[in-house]
């Protein structure tokens, strides 16, 4: 395949030699000659493990050309993969002044080309830039629609500086985000070989997710850091800690508790949250992160109360009051905290949850829920049914497939469902389906 690659820092310079190494010609562009005069001479412009004999081998092939000249490179390719920089502006915004001059460069060049071009973006960018920024300049500038005269989409990398060559021939996966077949087809035959999967997505979807893996590594790095600030206090071996911390791969490392949904509960994380807080305090520690998770989960849950006020409904069943599906246990379920302000707004609430019977409550699960539901006895029905027909608004807390489906065959075309519990067939429903977030 002929491929261009715009940007030759650490993703496009690797990109281009393992796309050159595999037998692609590729052209390189770049507005430093420096660096193509580097690449011509076959070295390597960043310094990565293995580039040095990689450049030269590629150099020596053939199959690498570079130039300044953008629309050249369109014209003379199939492909374009976008890998310019995207930097991080004063204020803390993306810098897109790069990539936005390169796009009106790109349309210009497919206004002058017979066959549609797939242009791939690689640089990292805001969730909607390609869809809403992008498109229309490279439209303007060709005089041609998406998805006619030329395609785009958006394929994050993961690159890791340091070992960015067997991420390359390693990735965990191959995400595509597009909204047509011919660009995903085209990719697949790029990078189908590699040992991964090739997972296709939406273009916003695809932008959001480079986003979220690389948050949820700086979160990672934060955590294992305060946790080794609090062992270092404490007289304990953080590497210790994080090693046993990582041999559990059913909860630890893994898909549990990564999915959306409401805010956490029970009688084990807030408390131990709150008591690791306290350790810290008494022992003049900051740990920013950690001391943040409540606050956040308060956030949670009071996006939940103002999405149910703003309905203006006065009538709101409850289908679950404990902290997760098939428990009683009602301590710190946020779903008692937010029937509890309900109440206090002066909503009627009625309320169903097939594990919760008053008679059955002992001890602390019992004081928690007479100390804040005082009058729960009223507003518990022993049928889903009841609480269906008497409500105006459903906040659905229960993930049971019983419970679906006598929602699918009652609820009514005038009631509105909070889903806090991600609902497998939401449009099966005759009544509308909100989520806390959408």
């Amino acid at each position: 395949m002929k491929i261009s690659i715009f940007g030759l820092g650490y993703v496009g310079a690797v990109s281009l030699a393992c796309l050159s190494r595999d037998g692609h010609e590729v052209i390189g562009v770049d507005i430093e000659p420096a660096k193509l005069d580097l690449i011509k001479s076959g070295k390597t412009p960043v310094v990565e493990e293995g580039m040095v004999d990689l450049m030269a081998q590629v150099a020596a092939s053939g199959r690498v050309t570079v130039t300044t000249d953008a629309q050249r490179a369109v014209q003379d390719s199939e492909l374009s993969l976008i890998c310019v920089g995207t930097p991080s502006a004063p204020n803390g915004s993306q810098d897109q002044g790069a990539i936005l001059r390169l796009a009106v460069e790109i349309g210009k060049a497919i206004g002058a080309k017979a066959q549609p071009h797939v242009v791939v973006f690689r640089s990292t960018l805001v969730p909607g830039t390609v869809e809403d920024v992008l498109r229309p300049i490279i439209e303007e500038a060709s005089g041609k629609k998406d998805g006619e005269g030329f395609f785009l989409c958006f394929q994050p990398e993961f690159l890791r500086e340091g070992s960015s060559i067997r991420d390359y021939d390693k990735p965990p996966f191959t995400v595509i985000g597009a909204n047509h077949a011919y660009p995903v087809e085209r990719l697949q035959a790029l990078f189908g070989h590699l040992p991964c999967k090739f997972l296709q997505t939406s273009v916003r979807s695809a932008e959001m997710m480079k986003y979220c893996c690389n948050n949820f590594h700086a979160l990672k790095i934060t955590f294992a850091n305060e946790t080794a600030r609090l062992c270092e206090a404490l007289g304990v071996d953080p590497f210790e800690v994080m090693d046993l911390v990582c041999q559990d791969t059913q909860l630890n490392i893994s898909k549990a508790y990564l999915k959306p949904g409401f805010a956490f509960g029970g009688s084990c994380l807030p408390k131990d949250l709150r008591a690791t807080t306290y350790l810290a305090k008494v022992h003049d520690l900051e740990l920013p992160m950690l001391a943040g998770i409540l606050p956040s989960n308060r956030q949670h849950l009071d996006a939940a109360l103002n999405k149910l006020l703003a309905t203006g409904k006065r009538k709101i069943g409850f289908i679950g009051l404990s902290f997760k599906t098939g428990t009683d246990d009602l301590r710190e379920s946020p779903l008692v905290t937010l029937a509890e302000q309900l109440i206090g707004k002066g909503v009627q609430l009625s309320i169903y949850d097939p594990e919760v019977h008053l008679a059955s409550l002992l001890g602390a699960n019992r004081s928690f829920v007479e100390k804040h539901l005082p009058h729960i006895g009223q507003m518990l029905k022993p049928e889903l049914a009841q609480v269906i027909a008497e409500s105006e608004v459903l906040v659905l807390g229960l993930a049971d497939t019983k419970v679906f489906d006598v929602l699918t065959d009652q609820a009514r075309p005038d009631q509105v469902v909070l889903d806090l519990v991600n609902l497998p067939n939401p449009d099966k429903l005759a009544a509308t389906v909100v989520g806390l977030c959408w």
